[in-house]
């Protein structure tokens, strides 16, 4: 996987050429802002040209949540695998490929005029560089890949060096700063600790996801898997008979709840649900232990998308069930304050979403962020496992939680 950094030029280069012909006027460098961003958003990379022979830099920003923009592997260098190009990130990922896209800011002054940003290959190491004079006789090191290689490589800022937005007036445009702030040219630097190597994940493609380490506890534990290709495909909607299956197997390894599970269905779940089905006996069991219930028509719909709202209902279910198989009241005790959803009043669900908040905070908004709950958007693999987690562990006897 390669991005086209000719392709890149040329679309960078026309959206240059069109902002010059649609501009009445250029603004002045002076009227330029910066506005600070999160750090951990941005990365810095040594992307490859001429196969490899020689590199450039590349800015990406994490836009969204909805899918990691690149992965990291290994240390010395960390190689980065810029996932962007596998699908339309539009909204999701921001890139900045060229002086278009990014410059160096110091002291709250643009230096794009006077410095061009390049990588190059100084000491057995990949170095950004902010580069001076027609002959490129002043050279400011900004950063370091801490190795060598001929893929993508992550290049960390030196100390003092950070990401910022250029702003105008009281928007945040698209444009990347790198900037520094105080005595300037930075004093050289002898030596720099290389940065420790990113934490090792199950799967190539959760690294940036919200629930990384949930996902991790889950696929330990065994309820839920990943695919043959080392993915799990964190954002990929979970099925109903994909969630009866996984809740299951996250009953039975509840300690002491002693639950065995069939291999074969008796009959036919549901007029939809055959039962030679893959699925079939689990969806039996639920059913028969009342986990789970059907449509008025009488199907299941096991390959339906399942929303969110129901997961909550089939969780409840899950938790009351395991409590009648511990021998204790199934009512589920609060753990935590109730949380107040923006967007479930009048909802089918709205009581027990509310529920299942307070319960070890099985419930929680969207992503994790903001106050909706989004009952009817399907659910994702990633907050499947997180949430199933959740209750799983409110669910554990307390000598096991202690």
């Amino acid at each position: 996987m390669r991005l086209s950094f000719r392709k890149l030029t040329a679309i960078a280069a026309i959206t240059a050429l069109l902002t010059i012909l649609f501009t009445s006027r250029p603004v002045p460098a002076a009227t330029f802002g910066q506005r600070e961003v999160d750090q951990s958003r941005f990365i810095a990379i040594a992307a490859p040209v001429s196969g490899g022979a020689g590199h450039q830099l590349l800015i990406l920003e994490q836009l969204t949540e909805e899918r990691p923009c690149w992965r990291e592997f290994g240390s010395q260098p960390v190689i980065v695998d810029p996932v962007l190009t596998n699908f339309d990130f539009t909204g999701i990922c921001g890139r900045s490929t060229d002086s278009n896209g990014y410059s160096v800011r110091v002291n709250g002054q643009d230096m794009g005029l006077d410095f061009n940003l390049r990588v190059l290959r100084r000491d057995n190491d990949l170095r950004l560089y902010a580069v001076s004079g027609t002959r490129g006789q002043n050279e400011i090191e900004i950063g370091r890949a801490y190795g060598t290689t001929s893929d993508f490589a992550r290049i960390y800022l030196n100390p003092g060096w950070r990401f910022t937005k250029r702003t105008l007036d009281d928007r945040t445009l698209g444009h990347v700063y790198l900037t520094y702030e105080g005595q300037f040219p930075p004093a050289p630097i002898a030596d720099l600790t290389p940065p420790p190597a990113p934490e090792s994940f199950a799967f190539r493609d959760i690294a940036n996801d919200t629930y990384v380490s949930e996902i991790q506890q889950a696929v330990q534990i065994g309820f839920i898997s990943g695919f043959e290709d080392n993915t799990f495909r964190p954002r990929e909607t979970l099925t109903r008979e994909q969630l009866v299956s996984m809740v299951l197997e996250a009953l039975v390894r509840v300690p002491g709840l002693n639950v065995t599970l069939p291999n074969t269905a008796s009959s036919s779940p549901y007029r939809d649900v055959d039962a030679g089905r893959w699925s079939a006996a689990k969806i039996q069991f639920a059913q028969q232990n009342n986990i789970v219930s059907g449509y008025e028509d009488g199907t299941f719909r096991p390959t339906q998308a399942v929303t969110r709202a129901e997961m909550m209902a089939v969780l409840r279910r899950a938790a009351e069930y395991a409590k009648s198989r511990q021998g204790v009241s199934t009512e589920l005790q609060p753990t935590q304050q109730t949380f107040t959803f923006s967007d479930t009043s009048g909802h089918w669900a709205e009581s027990l979403i509310s529920q299942m908040s307070a319960y070890c905070g099985v419930a929680t908004p969207l992503n994790e962020a903001g106050t909706a709950f989004a009952p009817n958007t399907g659910t994702q693999r990633n907050y499947a496992a997180a949430a199933t987690l959740r209750m799983l562990e409110c669910n554990a006897p307390q000598t096991a939680r202690n």
